[in-house]
């Protein structure tokens, strides 16, 4: 696993790195400050944060809330008081207290192992998984999830655009972008998940499927460039 230290104290940041060489983690860089983290978040992919809670001008709540997509958070403070807090968001695995002794911090990553052989499965589980049920009217309908086109967020539904039909269900993108997988369907929009299979072409910052044209944010396009198979 790899992982970025986020904390304005040079110390504590050489302690974290010195804590990870007794483990497999990778340490790709380290931030003296959330926001110039956040600029490389914005641009790289790791799989954990070691996250001081108070840092000038932008503490690491504040980091975690402007995230679009969190990696896993171990946040490191010298404070007992923000423990409840801290479990708020779902990105928080682990808490840390300085001074951060070496028994705990390996339990700290036996933790995140866990967590991550858990998603490993479930992920493995979705993969093979061919269809879905949603539910239309009190009715419990099959999809084939080869057959989806598009997902598109509306409001409090989402409308699943299928070769065939349209389905308009009570769900959220996140909820169904969870039950599909992930080596074929991507989310490109706020308000759009897309089958990568389906794509006819990609021009500017948009993507033909059959005769949808649908919208790539800025935040996804270079994530879908990089998860097409490109001569």
């Amino acid at each position: 696993m790899n992982c970025i230290i986020v904390d304005d104290d040079a110390t504590a940041r050489l302690v974290i790195k010195q804590l990870c060489k007794q483990t497999e983690l990778l340490v790709k860089e380290e931030f003296s400050s959330a926001i110039d983290a956040i600029k490389y978040l914005n641009s790289n992919t790791v799989e954990i944060v070691f996250l001081d809670i108070h840092m000038p001008t932008f503490s690491g709540f504040d980091f975690i809330k402007t995230l679009k997509t969190s990696p896993k958070i171990i946040l490191t403070t010298s404070d007992k008081e923000f423990a409840l807090e801290a479990f708020e968001y779902d990105s928080v695995v682990d808490y840390l207290l300085k001074p951060i002794k070496l028994n705990r911090f390996l339990k700290s990553i036996e933790k995140l192992s866990k967590i991550k052989n858990k998603t490993n499965k479930e992920n493995l589980k979705t993969e093979n998984q061919d269809y879905i049920f949603v539910n239309v009217d009190k009715r419990l309908i099959k999809i084939n999830i080869p057959e989806i086109l598009l997902i598109e967020a509306k409001g409090d539904y989402i409308n699943i655009k299928t070769e065939k039909k349209n389905f308009i269900v009570h769900s959220t993108l996140k909820k169904v972008d969870k039950k599909l997988p992930s080596n074929t369907f991507m989310r490109i929009h706020r308000s759009y998940i897309i089958n990568t299979d389906k794509i006819i072409d990609i021009q500017d910052n948009s993507v033909l499927i059959q005769k949808h044209v649908i919208p790539i944010s800025r935040s996804h396009k270079s994530a879908l460039i990089e998860k097409l198979n490109l001569l």
